[in-house]
């Protein structure tokens, strides 16, 4: 599926499904600007989107297959980004999987590509079809204003792990073992593919020396510049979550060892207690004369002397606080 919005500078005034062969005459005042967005789209329209801007094979090639990574990529003529944005459920085995938005971004002119709907994507789109708010201010504010949508996504998932986070630190205390163990293990996962993630699209927006790693005009400079703060908050509170978890999981070993400690100390405790009371009734209990065995009171006398020496060891080990 092929969406365009052309917005005529000139007349101030947003166009749709506009014929692409007109490309070069649309294009033509520096001020308009054209954007295509391909959404779920075959191999043929993207390879004909491909021949109209002259885009490289590599760079169709790369939106045919899945990247790991968010990259910027100089053409000359233009740039060409990969994004991920990011979709969260509870309920899968994989709690959070990325979606990937392919962007070309040239002089006055942006293609999308992505292959499920993206919530930002359809917002600026609905936006687009009545007023040129996003498309009146240059290529480089309706890209910062994509990245913006997929990363103002990332705040309610960082804010639900930190919720797990706190709700682990407690029940680490009371649940089974294999419970907390499998959290622990999604909540590292979970930390890992958003760092992934938000690491090199940093990088992207990052300015080096003065520069960035792309065209900005100077009246758009500052939202990239909100936007990086916005991707180095998300950062630092990965960041923060993966210590978090690192003391957590720590403080959760010390637990298991003290636990698996004092029950061993419980253990041993009986242990001991039984050990002198075994030795005297399996010596008595030998099929051997033995002098006054047909006696009941040295049945008595026995059983006092096993009750006087186990309630003697038992004040003892609570004396040395062993129980």
């Amino acid at each position: 599926m092929i969406k365009t919005y052309f917005y005529n500078h000139r007349e101030n005034r947003m166009y749709h499904d506009v014929d692409l062969l007109r490309r070069s005459e649309m294009l033509q005042d520096p001020n308009n600007l054209l954007w295509i967005d391909l959404f779920n789209c075959t191999t043929e329209e993207l390879k004909y989107i491909g021949n109209i801007f002259d885009f490289h094979p590599l760079a169709i090639e790369d939106c045919m297959h899945d990247s790991p990574r968010s990259k910027v990529d100089n053409y000359e003529d233009y740039y060409f980004f990969v994004f991920h944005a990011l979709r969260y459920d509870e309920e899968k085995d994989r709690e959070i999987h990325t979606e990937e938005l392919n962007v070309f971004f040239g002089k006055n002119y942006l293609v999308t590509i992505h292959k499920k709907p993206l919530q930002t994507i359809g917002k600026i789109a609905a936006t687009s079809l009545r007023t040129p708010h996003f498309m009146n201010r240059g290529p480089d504010f309706l890209l910062y204003s994509m990245v913006d949508g997929i990363t103002d996504e990332y705040f309610p998932i960082i804010e639900r792990l930190n919720a797990r986070i706190d709700e682990l630190e407690d029940e680490m205390y009371v649940e089974p073992a294999q419970e907390i163990t499998e959290e622990f293990l999604a909540l590292k996962r979970n930390i890992v593919l958003i760092r992934r993630v938000i690491q090199p699209q940093k990088r992207i927006f990052a300015n080096v020396n003065g520069r960035y790693s792309f065209e900005i005009s100077e009246d758009n400079i500052p939202y990239y510049v909100d936007l990086v703060d916005h991707l180095e908050r998300i950062a630092d509170s990965v960041e923060f979550q993966r210590d978090l978890i690192a003391g957590a999981l720590e403080t959760y070993y010390s637990l298991v060892t003290a636990r698996t400690n004092d029950t061993m100390r419980v253990l041993t405790v009986i242990s001991t207690v039984v050990l002198p009371l075994t030795f005297v009734t399996g010596f008595f209990g030998m099929n051997v004369p033995f002098p006054f065995q047909d006696s009941y009171a040295l049945t008595a006398v026995v059983f006092v002397f096993l009750f006087v020496m186990t309630f003697f060891m038992l004040k003892v080990f609570r004396k040395k606080k062993w129980i």
